[in-house]
């Protein structure tokens, strides 16, 4: 009777033994808790990150540029700094072997070499075309005053485009008819005469028409304060047909606003009049810049 219930015994463990190695044959691999890809299944995270294919929603950044119309794609971003052009007058003939004055530490270096563009603020344009101009002198000697802002740069042989104002300190003033955010100003005084230096350059913005209030000062090389708004900071400079183009900026490096710009000189080295062929005002209105917004 005993070796009987030992042979059951037996045969039940011999049973469950193999039941157990059974099971774990079946049962899939553990996978310590993480999920499992499905095989043959790429990695997607890796593959758009290594070829740059990152989806925003449903489209990638490819596809928002590939889907941008021609048009779109032409618009300068908002804000976006471009090189200011602007149309040069004819080269003029000079009879007679070039002339320069001799350096010196208030005069900027001269150079025929092209130079390097001034970088202003995307959809600018010349404000001061065909505005009304006055003058410290309301009756030039030569010239009319409307042709500071006429446009034409071309009629300076003879003295034909050129505007003519008394001796000493004397200025001429644009009205833009608007406040505008301005970036630059090109004067030419005259420039034909080759190595003429203007002295006491000063150029200041304001929405004040007497400028007795609010004003600002965007350039000035009258290093002996002859005209009594401080030494100046930049160089003299000679004149040549390519223009004295300035860049304007306030403290903060944004465009200067205002309605009325004054340009100030006090003589030449050949005489002691005042010249202005053609000043041209880069900037926006204010009131465009409101209408885009």
């Amino acid at each position: 009777m005993m070796r009987q219930l030992l042979l059951m015994a037996c045969l039940c463990l011999a049973v469950q033994s193999a039941l157990s190695a059974q099971e774990s044959k079946e049962a899939p691999p553990r996978n310590n808790g993480s999920p499992r890809r499905p095989e043959g299944k790429a990695n997607e995270s890796n593959e758009q990150i290594e070829t740059g294919a990152i989806r925003q929603g449903t489209k990638s950044v490819a596809d928002n540029k590939q889907s941008q119309s021609p048009a779109d794609a032409a618009k300068p971003a908002e804000g976006k700094l471009v090189p200011l052009k602007y149309d040069m007058p004819t080269a003029p003939i000079i009879d007679g072997p070039p002339w320069l004055p001799a350096a010196r530490a208030t005069l900027e270096p001269y150079s025929e070499e092209p130079k390097a563009p001034l970088m202003v603020p995307a959809g600018c344009s010349n404000l001061a075309l065909k505005k009304k101009v006055t003058s410290s002198d309301p009756e030039p000697i030569i010239g009319k005053l409307s042709q500071v802002t006429d446009g034409d740069k071309d009629g300076y042989d003879g003295y034909d485009g050129v505007v003519e104002l008394a001796d000493g300190k004397q200025w001429v003033q644009i009205d833009l008819e608007k406040p505008a955010d301005i970036s630059a100003i090109v004067v030419w005084h005259y420039f034909v005469a080759r190595g003429r230096i203007y002295h006491g350059v000063v150029v200041q913005i304001s929405d004040d028409a007497k400028f007795t209030n609010g004003v600002k000062t965007v350039f000035n090389n009258d290093f002996a304060n002859k005209l009594g708004f401080g030494a100046g900071k930049q160089l003299e400079y000679i004149e040549d047909y390519r223009g004295k183009a300035i860049a304007v900026k306030d403290e903060k490096g944004a465009p200067v606003r205002g309605r009325y710009v004054r340009l100030y000189s006090n003589g030449n080295t050949s005489s002691d009049q005042n010249h202005y062929v053609e000043v041209e005002v880069y900037g926006k209105t204010v009131k465009d810049r409101t209408s885009k917004r």
